[in-house]
């Protein structure tokens, strides 16, 4: 079981805690990929009653038939909801669609307080590596925050100005302290939520050839040319390794790094677009 809860992310929850407050909308940004395991558990007890929208980013990565599915299984649960591509900014114009919907119906909320109208306080939050930091600087339309693919760019918080309606609240992205079981913790970091180095590439490489596999074997066969994956993971990481001169002496199999080979090609999408969460699994396993 993969267990971390660095202290900077311990700290970053408290600050999360009180930024909260002073904001009127949250956007969360999950991984179109894991739209389910990418979420932070901890937020629905602080998020309260406040607004939000969840964004499903790297949608080009992801299941393009379960990315409407996804959607569905959000709206299902009365929460505004939108796919996107940070890269090429597909997706940013429904988003900023919804955020000035939502902009209007704040605004409305407080003039019946007898308040006046102003920008609306937002704050994006999300795990490491979900594409926070390229969404600011969409709907900014420039660039503002640093972007890096690895966990733990953003090193704290700033705020930014999106135009004259809306300001927005940056925030470090926060993992939680365990999880309920490990096939989450490997699917965060097979989508590169978690540092290389806190967790087994090898085991991690197991059970992305044992979902690929049940999912769609001709796409292993495929790619890398191997004769057939009807073995056990352990054997189809070493055909794979051999395939990819992943040798060490002696003709010795190199599986940590044939394993770096094959979750850095679904990681980039060179396996195709693949997501290892279907919302039926979820909706069966609430009512089993």
């Amino acid at each position: 079981m993969i267990q971390w809860y660095p202290g900077h992310m311990a700290k970053a929850k408290r600050i999360l805690k009180d930024d909260i407050k002073l904001v009127d909308l949250i956007i969360e940004v999950v991984d179109a990929r894991v739209p389910l395991s990418s979420r932070n558990p901890d937020l629905n007890e602080l998020l309260g009653s406040k607004e939000k929208i969840t964004v499903l980013n790297k949608k080009d990565l992801a299941d393009s038939t379960l990315n409407k599915e996804w959607i569905k299984f959000y709206n299902d649960l009365g929460e505004s909801a939108v796919l996107l591509n940070s890269l090429t900014g597909e997706g940013v114009g429904d988003l900023k669609s919804i955020i000035n919907n939502k902009h209007d119906s704040i605004s409305a909320k407080l003039a019946d307080k007898g308040r006046n109208p102003r920008r609306l306080r937002a704050m994006i939050i999300g795990i490491p590596n979900v594409g926070k930091s390229a969404l600011i600087n969409l709907l900014a339309g420039t660039k503002i925050a640093a972007i890096g693919n690895k966990p733990g760019v953003t090193r704290g918080r700033q705020w930014v100005n999106i135009d004259k309606s809306v300001r927005l609240l940056d925030t470090p992205g926060i993992l939680w302290p365990s999880f309920s079981d490990e096939d989450t913790a490997y699917k965060l970091a097979l989508t590169g939520a978690v540092d290389n180095d806190i967790f087994d590439f090898e085991l991690a490489a197991y059970k992305l050839i044992k979902f690929i596999n049940e999912a769609n074997p001709d796409i292993l066969i495929d790619f890398y040319g191997i004769d057939s994956t009807a073995g056990h993971p352990y054997d189809i990481l070493a055909d794979i390794a051999r395939k990819r001169g992943c040798l060490m002496t002696g003709a010795k199999v190199d599986r940590n790094r044939a394993a770096g080979i094959i979750i850095t090609d679904y990681r980039d999408g060179k396996l195709g677009r693949i997501t290892l969460e279907n919302p039926a699994e979820v909706i069966d396993d609430e009512l089993s």
